[in-house]
């Protein structure tokens, strides 16, 4: 399909024509046909559900396919063809790019600032003591607080939030004439996603810079972007002006996708609201200053809350407000300074190992970063089977059908356990993290951005499946999440946290009256609606 044509389109600085992508031993064709423009100084977005393609088209354009990937068709750059592996050249100065993934970019050894400098100084010229000033700056623009310190901070020591903010400081560093980018705000709260995407905006028209933009956030597409593709099974559906595409749809897939995430609010859990199933009580969680003599970090200030069978508890705020921290220290994999977590009447903070990994199968958690949480070596059916296996429970001959059967409750084909994590999309690898999690058959599920990465219909189709998992199972659920609209759809009651300490708690059916709800949630919600 050819790009429609406009006489409002800037002049192209990339593109795609007739663009096919095939996988070694895929007997579909996951990208076919595309072709597509973006314009000089134009964000243009690509949208469609996880395995649309969008990534792949995306990753053709920066020569970073999967080994042994067959492409045809035509990519062009500023007026020149750029032949496969010719983009390598253009990286940093000519292209940026923002991952889903932030951890597949920043070095896990390095500190943060150590990485953004060595940019500098490598494609910039900069002298160490300028490129310090210089990535304290950018690390300041997106977002980070106190940039100076965290610059010497490693990336596990950052949310995923600040993880994807400091990626985004790293790929706008040289000011380059295309950003692409995938999925950047997938991680961010509504506050941050309006400056992250203000910022790139910014740098748009400063420089004439052109976005490429993969997401599922449609409200985001209709905000930021100026022109929009819309992919499904691999094939241009829609093209055109945003306005155009997301008010008066023409294909039906559009149609589709601009009416999903619709969905009703949920009442107020009433039932076994004594049958507490996680009880936390003045929780601190603390991290070593970086250097000796440096102050202890407060990232959790005596939080307290209860989690009852059957009930959803939503933590919301904004990145690095101790969420993920919270959710870390529940489970144990972060030693919390003080405080108690009451598992089923069970302290957990005083557990010893043996104790501990008898219990860890009642309380399962599923991260944000589907990628980081999968071995890249193993294949998916083995991720699955992997809690089976550590657990005892695996037989050999009912665990492969009970792998299929975990896929399927998940949305996948179970024929995709073939594959690698690095063959799936964001939004698949987040369903394999939540198929892992059921594997162990839990009690109380630790939710961290469990739908962040997945498209509008593929999200309605998990949150449906944890709904209904939830009712047949009685499950508790602490749920961590950014997307307002989610939240007040999905859980029973909201728990507002602002720099490590709970502001407000409320039901979650409360939300859509800001008047009423403290200042900090008032400002969460303001920026929500705006992206509505």
């Amino acid at each position: 399909m050819s790009p429609e044509s406009s006489p409002e389109l800037p002049e192209p600085l990339l593109s795609l024509r007739d663009l096919t992508i095939t996988l070694p031993g895929d007997r579909a064709t996951p990208v076919r046909d595309v072709s597509l423009d973006v314009g000089v100084g134009q964000a243009h977005a690509l949208v469609g559900e996880s395995g649309a393609g969008k990534t792949l088209t995306a990753r053709a354009v920066l020569g970073l396919l999967p080994y042994g990937a067959r492409v045809t068709g035509a990519v062009r750059f500023a007026e020149r063809d750029i032949e496969p592996g010719g983009q390598r050249e253009l990286w940093g100065r000519e292209i940026g790019y923002v991952p889903q993934d932030a951890l597949s970019v920043l070095s896990p050894v390095h500190p943060v600032g150590d990485q953004l400098a060595a940019s500098l100084r490598s494609l910039g010229g900069l002298s160490m003591r300028k490129a310090r000033a210089s990535v304290v700056a950018a690390l300041d623009r997106v977002g980070i607080p106190d940039a100076a310190r965290r610059a010497r901070s490693y990336p596990h020591e950052f949310s995923g939030g600040m993880r994807q903010r400091a990626v985004i400081a790293l790929a706008t560093l040289h000011r380059p004439r295309l950003l692409v980018a995938d999925e950047p705000t997938t991680a961010l709260d509504p506050l941050i996603q309006d400056q992250i995407l203000g910022l790139l905006a910014e740098q748009r028209a400063a420089s004439e810079a052109a976005l490429l933009l993969i997401t599922h956030d449609l409200p985001l597409v209709s905000r930021w972007a100026d022109r929009v593709t819309v992919l499904h099974g691999g094939a241009v559906q829609e093209a055109g002006p945003v306005h155009h595409v997301l008010t008066e749809p023409k294909a039906a897939y559009t149609r589709r996708l601009v009416a999903a995430g619709r969905r009703p609010q949920r009442p107020t859990s009433t039932e076994n609201k004594h049958d507490l199933l996680l009880s936390v009580r003045d929780l601190t969680v603390q991290y070593p200053g970086r250097r000796r003599g440096e102050a202890a970090v407060t990232a959790v200030d005596k939080v307290s809350f209860d989690v009852a069978r059957g009930e959803t508890l939503a933590l919301i705020g904004a990145s690095g407000s101790g969420k993920s921290s919270t959710a870390e220290a529940v489970l144990r994999l972060h030693r919390a300074a003080s405080g108690s977590v009451r598992f089923a009447g069970r302290e957990l903070l005083g557990l010893d190992d043996t104790e501990l990994r008898a219990l860890r199968p009642r309380i399962q958690p599923v991260f944000q970063d589907p990628y980081g949480s999968l071995s890249p070596r193993q294949r998916i059916r083995a991720a699955i089977a992997e809690p089976l296996r550590i657990q005892g429970r695996w037989d050999d001959t009912s665990g492969p059908a009970r792998v299929a059967e975990l896929m399927r409750q998940v949305g996948l084909d179970p024929a995709l356990g073939a594959r690698r994590p690095y063959e799936l999309s964001g939004g698949q690898c987040q369903r394999v993290g939540i198929a892992r999690a059921l594997a162990s058959e839990p009690e109380v599920l630790v939710l961290d951005e469990p739908v962040s990465g997945l498209d509008p219909t593929v999200r309605a189709g998990v949150l449906d499946l944890l709904e209904s998992l939830q009712r047949e199972l009685g499950l508790g659920y602490l749920f961590i999440c950014h997307d307002m609209d989610v939240v007040a759809s999905f859980a029973h009651r909201v728990a507002v946290l602002k720099d490590g300490k709970i502001v407000e708690t409320m039901p979650a059916k409360a939300l859509p009256t800001p008047g009423e709800r403290h200042p900090y949630t008032r400002e969460l919600l303001a920026t929500a609606c705006e992206f509505a």
